[in-house]
Order: structure tokens, then C-alpha cells, then sequence
């Protein structure tokens, strides 16, 4: 029977659903006491309630999401963990009073540490969301008042160091909303007693409001009090989207780069502090409100270098509210954004102010080799040099989310010419008739491993920017967006005709591991390279002049946008339909001379992506994998089956069946059930139900498959338990188990010996791959992309494979038996060990067929003959098999002809007892 795992997203909605059953009627005479004496001096409570139901809009007008907490020291430790709080109301009904609303809603407060973006895998980039460690959720019951603004409800909070604490809530929103009265403020409180285990300090919160009632006062005025000067650099128009610019910036979460001038040396640069000595490396872009097609409200947020979190860092020291408007003449944004004053954990009066920071954005319409972001602002102070909060301009740069789905951007190529005089040599090179990735085509992005000299790896991600004149998008899988409808494309494939090259630009980057070595020094920050030149589609070469931006390594700090382009990259991708053991490669070069400062030693490229068609292909492959383990497993059951109805047929038989032999094949379906079984409480989801693709099917597949090998499990049990009834019984032979006991003893020191044969190749190996350069997988001829770091079975894993090498030979034990008993039974039924045998034989033939015909170089995935279940190489392949059909046919033999006839004509002398002739009285 399958036990279904304890999913935490289930834990978290039946928390949420038991808090909601659990909640306090607000008509109960202990809620009125309570509420009387927390909440009545901020709302007072209403003589009754309506009977009307849910009203419409309210609840939207007091959730937020992106806010923040401090305080509760008991519960939520001091660290660099971000804190976030939530708000939302789940009910809402009008009351006797003019304006209050009874209010049934939920808190969730959350300690989060924050996850480093992981590189692409497969065909995808994966972002990772951080990690909560800490939280607490709430549920409240209580009254909002319009006209004041102030909320106060009390219920039951959970946490993981708390049950069931008494807690209020008391908020109190803005009632004319505006940029500088936007804020939502107050406390979580604990009403158990001070010396009680429930108690905890007082928690501090504050967000912003995401009500439809705010009214944008600042915004178009931007432009009258100061919004830079034009830039040369031509922007993208946004009439064309839906919504305008509410398209482009309303819900959207973005990280841009921030560039710091020179000048930032000698002169307060920090738009947060005003303190120039740790400037953030990043600024996080967020819309909250939009209106109008053109008022957008922002929060703009600089948190330390260290946060990756996919979450807006709301924090009132490192965040700014913003409101601008976007300027349709121009196509830029405008906008002033404002300091959050005044917030401490003993006082909760916060408010906005210190309006004088000024922000521009837009989206350039041309992107180049050098200037290659597809968003490009500035913030800085509108004070004077030596007024408290100054700070000169500072740069961002980045992709905006929403910039894929905006149409216009253009590309202008300025190195091809220089490309192709170097790279004619490596443009004819390759091909042989060979069929390689479109230029057009999904298949052009990979995932990458970077090694340098010294055989250090760092991972990383390659994407193209532009295919000729079309901008390329990985999400149209092969269809990219069209910059100029007609003539740019029609322009492509001119040129693909003309003479098969294609000008392309890439954006590279990877992220060293500590101690990696660059060049003459170490590198400890992430290397981001943009290059453009040349790709034969023919051959498979591509060929490019990559930049280099240029930084400091004690702060992020750019001095006049310096960049090295002094680089040549030059990758070979596999053809469409590769062999085994062909993959990408390629390399990294500096071109400056050796005694220059930004030189750096070359740096070999390889990739475990593999294309859309091997994608397709391995996914079919693991679904027929699956249909075989699942017809696998039923002949297995059939074949137990069969051999149940011949002993049924023949009871006699019975007892020279070898326990040992059915021992091993009964523990040979229990092991895997136990496995499954261990899985589920752990939570460990197999690595095949990730599969790019698979959706649910593996998973479905899976319990279909442990059903039929609960099944089999069970018949076999049955047939141990016939077997040893019958030699219990007075007609049994009295030396069977004797036999059975000799033949335990021949078999116990050969599985041992080979066990710890086992173990010490296991431990050979990881001594090898610890001493020596990392493992590199080699077998059927599956050869991993350079610097791979491929991770050996462990021992658990060795030890499995090893138990099904003994399955594999489950004959022996009835093989021995016949020999020891000299057995003239016909025990076995030939539809058993034949077909028994065919089965274990099976997996072994699949591997020969698809180690010599499988595409896929990094095809890990098994599911059926997996490689760390069982000896799989091309000399077991042939041995297994051979060494089953072997025993089956010794079997055979012994059954029609004699337990010894496999044995020389000395050997086969009997002992069996014989009879001797009892001298009756008669004789006497």
C-alpha cells in the first residue's frame, strides 16, 4: 500500500485552515471582554453586526505583501536574515457603526536567508528562492475603522518555539493616501502573561499600502524639478503595449547594477546612507501602483551585496519610495523617490519625507557590444554638496523582466569584419556533412563549465542576445522576436543563403568558486563577458570578440565604464545528431600580451546542456524505461505465479525447493520496497520527477510500479511459506535441511569475500578521485564535458549494486542443493527460472543497446538498468547474462537428467540412503 509523504505546502494550507476553523465569533461574550480591554481605545467596538455578507474591495484595500518586522527577539534571532511580513483579510462584514468593518485575517511573518541564483540546467536557468528559517503565522479576529484608519484584531499565533500564543494586532493605514502618507505601521503584541512560555516582545511592523485610492501628487512635475538631460542614447516607445507603462513596471521585481563614477572616491555616492565607504552593488526595482497608463509608484530598494533573495528587500534604512511619471516624448521615466524617516523598535511613528532624490530610466533601442543592458537609469540628489544626504549620480544597468515581451530593440554589430579576418581558418574547419543548431534555434543557449589552468571549475550560463537582426528569446523555443517586421528578417536569411554565417552576440557569465585562479590574482566575483561575431551553422563553429567589464576587488566600484576587449571566444557545438562522447567545447582567450595586468591564462569551455531533440528523446527513453521495469516486475509476478500452480499441482516437490534461493529472490523485491518506503518520510523526491518535461507521468509510474513489486513481494513470501510448511510435515525428507543448511554454508564466505571485494573497490575509488584530478565518467563510452565533476556511488550504492549481482545468480543456491541432496525432483518449474532468468537478463541486453545507440553524452537519468543498482559496463553486460543462462541451463540438465550429471563420473557416485531388508519373525 502507498503512504503518501508529508508535503510542507501541505502543512502550511491545513495550519491555515485550522487557524481559520479555530477563529473567535466576534458575537461570543469572552471576544467582547477581550476585545474591550486591547482594542477599544483604538476602535470601538460596534453595538452590532450586519447581517450582510462579504463586502466587496475592502480586503484589497488592507492586504500587503511586501513588508517588514523587527523585534520578538524570543523568536526571531538578530542576524543578516531578511524580514518580511504579509497581511491579508479573508472576510469582511459591515457593523451597526458608521464605517467599522469586522475583519476575520491572516499575518505571516518570515526570517528568510537568502539563495544564490543557481546556473542553468539542462535548457533553463533556475533562480532560487531563499530560504525561510524562522516564521510565524497568525490568525486574528477584530474591527477597522475608515474614517481613522486604525485596526485592531486578536487571535492565535503558531511558531515553531510557540503554541497557541495570545497575540493582538494593532495597524493603523493612511486615510489620505498619498507619497508622503503611504505607509501602513504597528505592532504584534503578546497579551499572555510576562512569565508565561507563550510571551514574547513586542514585534514592530511596517508596509506599504497597495490600495486604488492613492493619489499620485507628485508625479509629472518630475520633469519641472529636474530630470537630468536627455540621454543620447535613443529610448523605446511603450504606446504599444497594453497598459502602456503599467505593462512595463506594474508587479514587477528587477535587480539593477549600479554604477558608481570616479569621482565616488573622494565624494558621498550612497543613495541609502550617504556614507561612501560601503556602497550597495545592486538596486532592487519594484512597481507597486499604476495609473493612468503613465503615474507608476515604485519602491526602490539597496540592500547589501550579499542578499539574492527573489523577494523586494523591504527595509526602512535601505529602502526608497518612489512616484514618477513616463515621459511619452522622451520615453523615460521621471521620478522622485523619498527617504523612510523615523522608524525604531520602540517607537513606531515613521513617516516619508526627504523628497529630493531624483531617478531617470529607459530602455535603449540599440544595443551594442559595449552597451548591451536592455534598461539604463541614474539616481542621484537634488541637494547641494554639503546639505546632510547628498550623493552625486550613480548608473544602473540591467534586463528588466518585462523588456522580452517589449518589440523594438535593435542590435548594431561592430566587430564582425575584425571576427572574420581572424577566424577564417576555424570557419572552414568541421562540418562533414553533419547537421547543426539554427542559429534561430533554443539550442543556442547552454549552460557552461569554465577550467582554468589549474583545473578549477566554475559554472556558468551563455545566452544569445541577437541572431543577425532579430533579438533572441529562449522562451519562443526557435522563434525569435522580429526587431524590423520584413526587412531585417527577410535581410537573415539572405545572408544564411549567401554564405551560411550568421552574425550573433552572447551574453556569458559564471561564478568562480573560491580560490579560483584568473590571471595574476584570485577571482572572487562573478565575471560577466558580452561578445558578438560569427556562427556557421554549416560547421558548427562560433566566433567572437568578447568585453570584459573591469571592477574593483575591495568595492563595486566602475571608473569611466572601463572594459577589457582584448578577449576571443571560440566555441564548437556537437552536431543536432551526436554521437556519444561528442559534446561542446570551446575556450576563452586573452589576446594581450602576457605582461599586461588584465591578461589571463586561457579557460576551457564544455556544457552538459544538451539539445531539444536529445531533451525529447531522453524523455521518451525514460518513459519506455518505465513501461520496462513495469513489464519487468509483472513477469516477475507471472513467473512466481506459475511456480505457485506447479507446486499446487505437484505438493511433493515442495520441499526441495532451496530456501536460500527463495530467500535471495524475496529479498530482492523487499529492499527496493524498503527504499521507496525510507523515501517517502524523508521527503526525498527521485531525481527523475524533475525532469525537464515529465510533469507527473514518472511519478504516477512509480507507484504503479512499487504496487507490482509489492505483488511479487508477497508471492514469493507465499511460496517461502509453502516451502518450509512441507518440510515440516512427517512425509519430508529428514536430511533436506541439512542439505539447505551445507548449501548456506558453500554460499555465506563466497557473498561475504565478494562484499568486501566490493568494499574495497569502492574505497579505491574515492581515494583515486580525492589524490587525482576528479572522476570523470568514461563507461559506454559516455564521456563528460571537461572539468565535469562527476560523483561516485557512495558505499550504500556499491553495496546495492552488488546485491543485484547476487540476484543475478539466483540459481546457485538450487543448483547446490540438487548437487548436495542428490535430488531427482523435477523441483522447479521451467517457466520459473526460465523466465525469471530472462528478466534479470533483460536489463543487461537494454544496456548493450542503448550505451552503443544513445545520443545523449550526459544521459544519467536511468530508471530502468540503472547503473547504481547493478554492475552495468560492456563486459557485465555480456557476463551477467551469460552466467544466467549458464545456471538456467545447468538447472535444466539437472531436472531431466540427474542433480550430478553436470558433475564428472567419480563425483557422481550416490549417497543417498538405501534400503535395507528387514528380517522378519517369518524368517526367524
Amino acid at each position: 500500500m502507498e503512504t503518501v509523504s508529508l508535503n510542507p505546502l501541505f502543512i502550511f494550507l491545513f495550519f491555515g485552515l485550522f487557524y481559520s476553523s479555530v477563529s473567535i465569533d466576534p458575537s461570543d461574550l469572552a471576544f467582547s471582554s477581550t476585545y474591550s480591554r486591547l482594542c477599544n481605545h483604538l476602535v470601538p467596538a460596534p453595538a452590532a453586526l450586519s447581517d450582510a455578507g462579504n463586502v466587496p474591495g475592502v480586503a484589497d484595500e488592507l492586504r500587503f505583501q511586501s513588508g517588514y518586522f523587527s523585534g520578538g527577539d524570543r523568536l526571531f534571532n538578530r542576524s543578516t536574515a531578511s524580514m518580511h511580513a504579509s497581511f491579508r483579510v479573508t472576510s469582511v462584514r459591515r457593523s451597526g457603526s458608521d464605517g467599522v468593518f469586522e475583519l476575520h485575517g491572516q499575518m505571516l511573518l518570515q526570517q528568510r536567508r537568502g539563495a544564490a541564483p543557481e546556473p542553468g540546467r539542462l535548457l533553463r536557468r533556475v533562480f532560487s528562492f531563499g530560504r525561510v528559517t524562522h516564521w510565524m503565522r497568525v490568525s486574528l479576529n477584530g474591527f477597522w475603522s475608515l474614517h481613522s484608519g486604525n485596526l485592531c484584531m486578536f487571535g492565535i499565533g503558531s511558531h515553531v518555539n510557540l503554541r497557541n500564543a495570545n497575540v493582538v494586532l494593532k495597524l493603523r493605514y493612511p486615510t489620505d493616501l498619498s507619497l508622503l502618507n503611504c505607509l501602513i505601521s504597528g505592532t504584534l503584541e503578546s497579551f499572555d502573561d510576562k512569565n508565561s512560555l507563550q510571551y514574547f516582545e513586542p514585534i514592530s511592523i511596517l508596509a506599504l499600502s497597495q490600495s486604488s485610492k492613492y493619489k499620485f501628487t507628485v508625479a509629472g512635475d518630475e520633469k519641472e524639478k529636474g530630470c537630468g538631460s536627455g540621454s543620447v542614447r535613443e529610448g523605446l516607445s511603450l504606446r504599444n503595449l497594453n497598459r502602456g507603462a503599467c505593462t512595463a513596471f506594474l508587479g514587477h521585481t528587477n535587480r539593477f547594477e549600479l554604477e558608481y563614477g570616479s569621482q565616488c572616491t573622494n565624494v558621498s555616492c550612497n543613495p541609502v546612507s550617504g556614507n561612501g565607504k560601503e556602497l550597495p552593488g545592486y538596486m532592487f526595482f519594484h512597481g507597486t501602483l499604476c495609473a493612468e497608463r503613465q503615474k507608476v509608484q515604485m519602491l526602490l530598494g539597496f540592500p547589501d551585496s550579499g542578499y539574492q533573495d527573489a523577494i523586494f528587500p523591504f527595509h526602512p534604512n535601505t529602502t526608497l519610495v518612489s512616484e514618477g511619471k513616463w515621459d511619452e516624448k522622451e520615453n523615460r521615466l521621471c521620478a522622485v523617490a523619498c527617504r523612510i524617516l523615523n522608524f525604531t523598535e520602540s517607537s513606531v511613528s515613521p513617516y516619508v519625507g526627504d523628497c529630493k532624490i531624483r531617478l531617470t530610466l529607459r530602455f535603449p533601442a540599440i544595443l551594442s557590444l559595449r552597451n548591451r543592458s536592455t534598461v539604463l537609469g541614474q539616481i542621484w540628489s537634488d541637494k547641494v554638496a554639503d546639505e546632510p544626504g547628498y550623493f552625486d549620480k550613480v548608473g544602473f544597468q540591467g534586463s528588466s523582466r518585462v523588456s522580452k515581451s517589449l518589440h523594438g530593440f535593435q542590435y548594431k554589430y561592430a566587430e564582425t569584419e575584425k571576427v572574420r579576418k581572424s577566424c577564417v581558418e576555424m570557419m572552414k574547419a568541421g562540418g562533414k556533412g553533419n547537421t547543426y543548431p539554427s542559429g534561430y534555434s533554443s539550442d543556442m543557449a547552454f549552460s557552461m563549465l569554465v577550467t582554468n589552468s589549474k583545473g578549477q571549475v566554475a559554472q556558468g550560463y551563455t545566452s544569445p542576445i541577437s541572431v543577425n537582426d532579430q533579438i533572441y528569446s529562449a522562451q519562443s523555443y526557435g522563434a525569435p522576436i522580429v526587431l524590423t517586421p520584413g526587412k531585417s528578417k527577410a535581410h537573415g536569411i539572405q545572408s544564411e543563403n549567401y554564405n551560411n554565417l550568421l552574425n550573433v552576440s552572447y551574453k556569458m557569465s559564471f561564478k568562480p568558486p573560491p580560490d579560483f585562479k584568473f590571471g595574476r590574482g584570485v577571482l572572487s566575483t562573478e565575471v560577466k563577458i558580452g561578445a558578438e561575431g560569427i556562427y556557421n551553422k554549416n560547421t558548427g563553429v562560433l566566433c567572437m570578440i568578447g568585453c570584459r567589464r573591469l571592477r574593483s576587488m575591495d568595492k563595486i566600484l566602475i571608473k569611466n565604464e572601463s572594459m577589457d576587449c582584448e578577449i576571443m571566444v571560440n566555441v564548437q557545438f556537437p552536431p543536432l545528431n551526436a554521437k556519444a562522447g561528442e559534446a561542446l567545447k570551446g575556450t576563452i582567450e586573452s589576446t594581450r600580451q602576457k605582461s599586461e595586468p588584465y591578461y589571463f591564462d586561457p579557460l576551457q569551455l564544455s556544457s552538459y546542456s544538451i539539445y531539444t531533440t536529445q531533451a525529447d528523446a531522453s524523455i521518451w527513453r525514460m518513459d519506455f524505461e518505465l513501461i520496462m521495469v513495469l513489464v519487468s516486475n509483472t513477469l516477475a509476478c507471472v513467473c512466481v505465479g506459475l511456480q505457485l500452480i506447479h507446486v499446487k499441482k505437484h505438493p511433493d516437490v515442495l520441499p526441495y525447493i532451496s530456501v536460500v534461493m527463495l530467500a535471495v529472490i524475496t529479498l530482492g523485491h523487499m529492499i527496493p520496497l524498503i527504499l521507496n518506503f525510507e523515501a517517502l518520510f524523508m521527503g526525498k523526491q527521485s531525481v527523475q520527477n524533475t525532469f525537464v518535461g515529465s510533469g507527473g507521468w514518472l511519478e504516477v509510474n512509480g507507484v504503479v510500479v512499487r504496487m507490482v513489486t509489492m505483488v511479487a513481494f508477497l508471492l514469493e513470501l507465499r511460496l517461502i511459506q509453502l516451502t518450509w510448511s512441507s518440510r515440516r510435515g512427517e512425509e519430508s525428507h529428514p536430511d533436506i535441511w541439512g542439505s539447505d543448511k551445507k548449501v548456506l554454508y558453500m554460499i555465506l564466505p563466497l557473498y561475504i569475500g565478494g562484499g568486501l571485494t566490493a568494499w574495497s573497490v569502492h574505497i579505491w575509488k574515492t581515494y583515486y578521485q580525492q589524490k587525482f584530478r576528479p572522476f570523470r565518467l568514461s563507461r559506454h563510452k559516455f564521456k563528460l564535458p571537461h572539468g565535469y565533476i562527476y560523483r561516485p556511488p557512495s558505499l550504500w550504492e556499491d553495496f546495492k549494486s552488488y546485491a543485484g549481482l547476487l540476484l543475478d545468480g539466483f540459481l546457485l543456491p538450487q543448483i547446490l542443493l540438487n548437487i548436495t541432496f542428490n535430488s531427482e525432483v523435477k523441483a522447479l518449474a521451467s517457466s520459473f527460472y526460465v523466465g525469471t532468468t530472462i528478466v534479470r537478463t533483460l536489463p543487461h541486453a537494454y544496456d548493450l543497446f542503448r550505451s552503443h545507440f544513445s545520443a545523449w553524452y550526459l544521459d544519467l537519468s536511468y530508471i530502468y538498468a540503472n547503473h547504481r543498482m547493478g554492475f552495468y559496463s560492456t563486459a557485465w553486460d555480456i557476463i551477467i547474462p551469460s552466467g544466467g543462462i549458464l545456471f538456467a541451463a545447468l538447472v535444466y540438465f539437472q531436472q531431466k537428467f540427474g542433480s550430478r550429471c553436470i558433475l564428472p563420473k567419480r563425483f557422481r557416485e550416490s549417497s543417498a540412503y538405501e534400503k535395507v531388508p528387514v528380517i522378519g519373525n517369518d524368517d526367524l
